[in-house]
């Protein structure tokens, strides 16, 4: 079973060389770049299957999402209805694209997780989805 890593207690401020050699490239793209992964991807697809847990950042380790606020939106991307820290998530405009919107990126070490939306009438007591990059995402499994 994967242990949960170690939470960071600082910014975490690294150059672009050590996070190319610390991520993969598909993590490098997602984090350090913006990037998105394929709706319904790999990613997806092992979201969905996993059960209790909590989600770390891939780049850094801070605690960001639990299983317990996840749920299937249909968008083809992870979705939580709310962080399980709020003080790893940080939110900021975000005009690419063609129109506004809100990007979710971790406040330790600044790279991009997705976007969030509100009012999209899916029920949760947030009444907002976070949709997330899986490929930025390190799941730990909760202990028996």
């Amino acid at each position: 079973m994967e242990n949960a890593p170690t939470e960071p207690t600082s910014p975490v401020v690294k150059t672009e060389a050590e996070w190319k050699q610390q991520l993969t490239p598909e993590q490098y793209r997602i984090l350090r770049e913006a990037g998105t992964e394929p709706a319904h991807g790999r990613a997806y697809e092992e979201f969905k299957k996993q059960g209790q847990g909590t989600y770390h950042c891939a780049g850094c380790g801070a605690l960001l999402f639990a299983s317990d606020h996840k749920f299937d939106s249909g968008c083809g991307w992870p979705s939580f209805y709310d962080p399980a820290k709020a003080q790893n998530v940080r939110l900021r405009p975000d005009l690419s694209m063609g129109r506004q919107r809100t990007e979710v990126v971790c406040a330790v070490c600044g790279g991009h997780l997705g976007h969030v939306f509100e009012g999209e009438g899916f029920g949760t007591p947030t009444d907002k989805r976070y949709c997330i990059n899986g490929g930025g995402l390190t799941f730990v499994p909760a202990s028996p």
